[in-house]
This record gives C-alpha cells, structure tokens and sequence, in this order.
C-alpha cells in the first residue's frame, strides 16, 4: 500500500522555522517526484515545492528564499524546510507523489496525498 505521512507540524512565533518531513512507503521512492502543498482555512490548496527524482527543485514565488525542498531517497523521505514564517504561512502543509517536467519546469501532481500536517504561526 502506497503511503505518504507528513510529521513536523505545531505552533512557532513569527520569524521562526519547523522541518516538515515526508515519509513515504510501498513505492520505489527514488523513481518519483514530490510535491509539497499547503491549505490555509477558507482557502484553496495551492502548490508549494516540488522535488523531482534527480533533486532538481521548485519554490513558489511567495516562499522563495525562506523555504527549502530536500529529499533523502535512503530514508524514503522528502523535506520541507521552513524558516522565517509568517502568520500567512499558517495551513495544513501536504506532501504528494508526483512527477516534474524538467522542460516545462511545473510539478504535476498524482493521485496519492498524505493526511497532512497543521503549521501555526502565531505569536
């Protein structure tokens, strides 16, 4: 079975960092890409990073620069690292198998999604 679990999640004031992490399991790791997504209360799931198998990263426009993408396909596990967060950065972050076109530089996402997990940034 086919398996994503996000961890890494809580509650850190404004200016502060957490490490998201992606563990996957039941699929050959290193052959997908990943993507990683957020969805604030009220609002759409929109794209956040993507990864794709040969480590050729992503980052949308409004985290560049704060946020890092990383995987580590030993471990089966991909990271989002986040640094210098803002209360906008508030949402419940999900990882997603994959895959990215190098050529046209968009991730696309698949069908398996994790269950998430919830980043609060608040003072």
């Amino acid at each position: 079975q086919v398996q994503l679990v996000e961890s890494g999640g809580g509650l850190v004031q404004p200016g502060g960092s957490l490490r998201l992490s992606c563990a996957a399991s039941g699929m050959v790791f290193s052959v997908w890409s990943v993507g990683w997504y957020r969805q604030a209360e009220g609002k759409e799931r929109e794209f956040v990073a993507s990864i794709s198998q040969r480590g050729i990263t992503k980052v949308t426009e409004s985290v560049k620069g704060r946020f890092t993408v990383s995987r580590d396909n030993a471990a089966s596990t991909a990271y989002l690292q986040l640094n210098s967060l803002k209360a906008d950065d508030t949402a419940v972050y999900y990882c997603n198998q994959g895959r990215f076109s190098a050529v046209e530089n968009e991730y696309y996402a698949g069908v398996i999604w994790g269950r998430g997990t919830q980043v609060t940034v608040s003072s």
